[in-house]
């Protein structure tokens, strides 16, 4: 992200920016995206997607355009985004943090073992009791 780039490299950034390098051209067509997503209305969002696709489908970058004809055949359902303005990124986050403890664990020798560690990870679950402060 162009805003995160720091002080002292600004002058590299800009050098390299300049230049028509596929990964420039693919970096400018990511950013052009941003704009997608601040949008009120779906139909606007629409518009705007479809010149973003237009330039990103003729760019002749194979993956640029593989990442477009991606988000053109789920459009619909990001479109409902700009309706309930609602992701579904915490499910997505929760089920990282099971298969990261899937993943420690190496496999679990009974499904009461994999969920106590579910929820031993997951619960927001105090490690230690409470001890009351004896007067």
């Amino acid at each position: 992200n162009e805003e995160n780039v720091p002080e002292w490299r600004r002058a590299e950034f800009e050098a390299v920016k300049g230049e028509n390098l596929k990964t420039g051209r693919a970096w400018a067509i990511k950013e052009a995206l941003r704009p997608f997503w601040t949008y009120r209305y779906p139909q606007r969002a629409a518009d705007y997607f479809r010149r973003w696709y237009f330039w990103a489908t003729h760019s002749r970058l194979s993956a640029v355009v593989s990442a477009a004809k991606t988000l053109q055949a789920h459009l619909p359902n990001i479109l409902t985004y700009f309706r309930h303005r609602l992701t579904n990124a915490t499910a997505e986050g929760l089920n990282r943090k099971i298969q990261m403890v899937k993943e420690m664990a190496c496999g679990f020798r009974n499904r009461e073992h994999y969920k106590t560690a579910i929820y031993f990870h997951c619960g927001g679950l105090d490690l230690y009791p409470r001890l009351e402060a004896s007067a």
